[in-house]
């Protein structure tokens, strides 16, 4: 907790934005970060709840011990307060940029709509961490002599790789792509984090012992019996890259694109990496229809405003929520309620009880996107078809899965009806004798935060495995 009486006295303060004419001229993170000060009385409202929900399993999956960091940073114990953070999240500065904060949600003062500022403390914790040059490479007193490879390197294959490197093991970490990251790097926006918080880590890791081999793409250019031959035990952490059907005709009209394409062809242009290989996606001078109304959606609505779009439209088939939830029938949980990102506050109109019916188009190119209102079963309601303009369409619906050609189909791992390779949350094991698996690629498409959670306990189940025991905390 903070100071006793902190929630009495201050006011829950937020970052702000640049505003919204500013921010969508350039792809850099544009939050205005609070002062020190400012900080301080933050973290002082942190009250004494009995039961902190903010960190159980309903608020964080990394187990973050907030009202701890909280009163640290409260009495000014910065560094101790960042040396607890990492004790249970190995990128504090990822999680306090992109997390929704489930752990806002359960604060015990969000029952006032009011909740302590936990993300933007995490972030200011962990950006002075590296502001003051506390964050170093914590290199191990032996080597195991045990080899490790991890396939995958996005928040799940990153925190094992670094847990299982700090105990002395021999890690490799296999990438497809040409930097490290995954879908932090790849799939979410420089406005919502810029990647050189992903080159730090990086570096860290590499000095801490974890090699890093890119454009591997495991059972494409390199067979995943290889791995199996050179490695103690592989750890896959791919990610459920598998895009939904969704089902409409005409979708090989020009101008209609899956979200991840559209945003990793971006995301590579910002980063200055070559992308003439590839047909340019761009949304200048176009109108665009967003379909979906989930975080990659809101990603392609901010990615198309910076690209010069002149109108963003945005379908939803659910039906608008409240705007405060039932706090005694959902309190500690995640809400469903009525949200609005930065992307969607920069301009985009919101269609909600809409489904998306077809394309159609001219010539073999988009012209407009075929809608209807839906009942409260989801299904059109005849009589309220309507047509958007539309020069672009990104289908931002979610992913069906892991993709199982390739390394899973080479693993002979066993997979289940949503196509995720098959193993418990306790050991991690596949069917297949010493290889594991975590992360999107075992639980299917879910958060960062999450996934790192799950990297982190794959990594002690694994040094157990080889070793007898471990050190690592579950």
């Amino acid at each position: 907790m903070g100071k006793v009486t902190g929630f009495l006295e201050f006011d829950r303060q937020e970052q702000k934005y640049q505003l919204a004419g500013d921010r969508i001229r350039h792809f850099r993170e544009f939050t205005l970060p609070l002062e020190e000060r400012d900080i301080k009385k933050q973290a002082a409202r942190c009250m004494d709840c009995g039961i902190p929900f903010c960190h159980g399993p309903t608020g964080c999956p990394v187990h973050n011990q907030i009202p701890d960091w909280n009163e640290l940073v409260y009495s000014g114990g910065w560094e101790d307060a960042l040396r607890n953070l990492h004790s249970t999240n190995n990128f504090p500065e990822f999680t306090g940029r992109i997390c929704p904060a489930p752990c806002e949600e359960a604060c015990t003062l969000n029952l006032e709509n009011m909740p302590v500022t936990i993300k933007t403390i995490e972030q200011a914790i962990a950006d002075k961490g590296w502001e003051e040059g506390w964050i170093a490479p914590e290199i191990p007193a032996k080597r195991t002599g045990k080899r490790i490879a991890i396939v995958g390197s996005g928040p799940a294959g990153m925190a094992a790789a670094q847990q299982l490197a700090r105990v002395g093991h021999d890690v490799h970490l296999y990438e497809r792509e040409a930097k490290a990251g995954g879908l932090l790097r790849y799939g979410i926006p420089d406005f919502k984090m810029e990647k050189k918080h992903i080159d730090r880590r990086v570096k860290q890791m590499e000095a801490e012992g974890v090699t890093f081999h890119y454009n591997a793409n495991i059972g494409v250019n390199l067979p995943f019996a290889t791995l199996m031959a050179e490695h103690d035990a592989v750890l896959m952490t791919g990610g459920a890259e598998a895009p939904r059907d969704p089902g409409l005709p005409d979708t090989n009209l020009a101008g209609v694109h899956y979200a991840m394409p559209y945003l990793t062809q971006q995301n590579k242009r910002v980063g200055g990496e070559d992308v003439s290989n590839e047909a340019p996606i761009s949304a200048a001078g176009k109108h665009v229809v967003v379909v979906g109304g989930g975080d990659t959606a809101s990603d392609c609505v901010g990615t198309a405003f910076r690209q010069g779009a002149l109108s963003v439209t945005q379908l939803d088939i659910r039906p608008m929520a409240p705007e405060i939830e039932d706090k005694l029938t959902v309190w500690p949980y995640w809400p469903t309620k009525f949200r609005t990102s930065s992307s969607q506050a920069e301009g985009a109109e919101r269609e909600f009880q809409a489904a998306t019916l077809g394309l159609e188009g001219r010539n073999g190119r988009l012209t407009g996107v075929k809608c209807a209102r839906v009942d409260e079963k989801r299904k059109p309601i005849a009589g309220s078809e309507f047509v958007l303009q539309a020069d672009l369409c990104f289908l931002a619906i979610g992913f069906a899965g892991s993709v199982i050609e390739g390394m899973i189909a080479q693993s002979g791992a066993a997979v289940d009806k949503r196509a995720n390779v098959v193993a418990n949350d306790r050991d991690y094991k596949t069917s297949v004798g010493k290889v594991f698996v975590a992360g999107d690629m075992r639980r299917g498409q879910s958060l960062v935060v999450w996934a790192i959670r799950e990297g982190r306990q794959a990594a002690h189940a694994i040094d157990k495995e080889l070793m007898g025991a471990t050190i690592l905390p579950v």
